[in-house]
């Protein structure tokens, strides 16, 4: 079966199959939560485990298109368009910053793109008058009702928002898995292993880093601009140095050369802090130990460890 179909019904099934269990709108929204991080962290999946290159500076994106989506509609322009052109003006800067920050490497782009990241939360922070500084700002859109009118969705509600982040998902991973299976996909992958031996082969290695950079940049903008109108409200937290950790860290605990690593990895430090909520001040100790073993036991991440067990035991 096609990588790229395999990988939408599967996770189309998922997504039908979390509506069909879910007791109440607070496991809506926890799902919403889950599945904007799938897409987010699906980003990070195409520039890390595509190309490996690690990125500290992505809730900078994040948080580009969340605040487009919030602060545009104050001056006349739809959610949709918002959320649309703040996509492309976080693709338009990853674009412009990307050439000459992945010429660096290891812990020096690391710190560069760090940079970049703490750039965008203090603007976001200090410019009070733009976009409400440390206390947010409201989306004016974040109801949104003229975004998917002629479904008949009510865009008020816990479930309608599951449905949205969900599809975006799902189509997110669907073009991810196609890129990776593309020439572009076994280009970026070449690099990964080597950046002397793809230039060797012809492959424009700046240009294809930079496509990789900007493609996830695009993705988590994103996810901002559906956080910010499933929320109703946004802070620059979002785009704070820890969110940017949060989503590297859920794409290597998931597997960072994978789609479904992306969505696990999303699942687990979503939703287990909401579990483990039941025991009070061990929580965060409870979460760390989990984390800290399965990078001792499964070093490529959970779903290609997982993988890997299966293909064994069919031996």
């Amino acid at each position: 079966m096609n990588p790229a179909l395999r990988t939408f019904l599967i996770l189309a099934a998922l997504v039908v199959a979390g509506a069909l269990i879910f007791p109440s709108s607070y496991y809506y929204r926890v799902g919403t939560l889950v599945w904007i991080n799938t897409l987010a962290v699906t980003g990070i999946v195409v520039l890390l485990g595509y190309v490996g290159l690690v990125s500290l500076g992505h809730a900078g994106f994040f948080a580009i298109g969340a605040y487009a989506t919030a602060i545009l509609p104050s001056y006349g322009v739809p959610s949709v368009l918002a959320a649309i052109l703040g996509a492309a003006g976080a693709g338009l800067l990853a674009a412009i910053v990307g050439r000459p920050i992945l010429r660096l490497s290891g812990y020096y782009l690391a710190i560069a793109t760090l940079g970049l990241g703490m750039l965008i939360w203090m603007v976001l922070s200090k410019e009070a008058w733009l976009t409400g500084g440390p206390d947010g700002m409201t989306v004016m859109g974040a109801n949104a009702r003229d975004l998917f009118k002629l479904v008949g969705l009510n865009l008020r509600s816990a479930e309608s928002w599951y449905w949205v982040t969900g599809t975006f998902a799902v189509l997110g991973a669907v073009l991810a898995v196609n890129l990776g299976n593309s020439p572009w996909g076994r280009a970026l992958r070449a690099i990964h292993d080597s950046d002397v031996a793809a230039s060797s082969l012809g492959i424009d290695v700046a240009k294809a880093k930079s496509m990789a950079f900007t493609i996830s940049a695009v993705y988590a903008a994103v996810a901002g601009a559906l956080l910010a109108l499933a929320n109703g409200y946004i802070t620059p937290e979002v785009g704070g140095f820890m969110h940017s950790v949060e989503m590297v860290t859920m794409a290597v605990l998931g597997g960072a050369a994978s789609v479904f690593g992306a969505l696990v990895g999303a699942l687990i430090l979503t939703a287990l802090p909401q579990v483990l909520t039941v025991f009070a001040d061990y929580e965060h100790m409870i979460l760390g130990a989990v984390m800290v073993l399965t990078m001792i036991l499964m070093r490529r991440g959970l779903v290609p460890a997982l993988v890997d067990l299966a293909k064994r035991r069919r031996k």
